[in-house]
């Protein structure tokens, strides 16, 4: 009867030596869960900062074009309306001169 009181214990202290084990585990389990988890929080926070600053790169660059081709367009019609005014002034001088020349 002795024997089996020791097979006994031997049995409970191996089986809450298991159970302890596996609460170890899933401790260990739960604590690499929140480890990978907040790496993927930083990962991500880092990724929309970079994508934050690229996108107000690619504005500014946008703006910066947009500044040249309006002032390039500006020029272009500053030089347009150069021309034509002398255009009109030339033809203007012109038809007073033969408006001049019908009244003699």
């Amino acid at each position: 009867m002795k024997k089996l009181w020791i097979i006994a214990v031997l049995v409970l202290g191996l089986g809450a030596f298991a159970f302890g084990q596996a609460g170890t585990d899933v401790k260990k389990a739960a604590d690499d869960t929140g480890k990978a988890t907040d790496k993927a929080a930083k990962d991500t926070g880092h990724a929309v900062k970079d994508a934050g600053k690229a996108t107000g790169k690619a504005t500014e660059k946008a703006a910066d074009k947009t500044a040249d081709v309006t002032k390039t367009a500006a020029k272009d019609t500053g030089h347009g309306v150069t021309k034509a005014t002398k255009t009109v002034g030339h033809d203007v001088k012109k038809g007073a001169e033969k408006t001049e020349d019908a009244v003699k």
